[in-house]
């Protein structure tokens, strides 16, 4: 519950109804369970990634989506922090493609956190 975008609901879900962290092999294959990755329609050597594929775990795909779309929001209200991956994002993308965007980098935290048994420590900002 410590990272930005879980609660308390979110937390309890990912507990029960996640198989077991280390069933994945790396972060990108839980986001992809959980159905935030990119489609891809590559051919011929060009990759081609398209929307969220929204074929996995609706559930916790949710509830991912509507924590760090709370982030976003806050985020957009108070201002990110100076530099971090959010402002930056933020800064060229839209608001809703960053929101899942979160989703996906904060399911890959998760996945860390889980195969690690480690708690989250908030990234530093660098200092210019």
């Amino acid at each position: 519950m410590t990272i930005p975008g879980i609660g308390p609901i979110s937390a309890t879900a990912i507990a029960a109804l996640a198989p077991p962290a280390e069933t994945f092999a790396k972060g990108r294959d839980f986001a992809a369970w959980l159905g935030l990755t990119p489609l891809q329609r590559s051919t011929g050597g060009k990759q081609k990634l398209g929307g969220t594929s929204k074929m996995g775990e609706r559930t916790l795909r949710r509830l991912l989506i509507i924590g760090s779309s709370a982030v976003v929001q806050q985020a957009c209200k108070r201002g990110a922090p100076r530099g971090s991956w959010l402002e930056q994002m933020l800064a060229r993308k839209p608001r809703m493609l960053v929101t899942v965007a979160l989703a996906n980098k904060i399911a890959r935290i998760v996945w860390a956190l889980l195969v690690k048994q480690e708690n989250y420590r908030a990234p530093v900002a660098a200092r210019a």
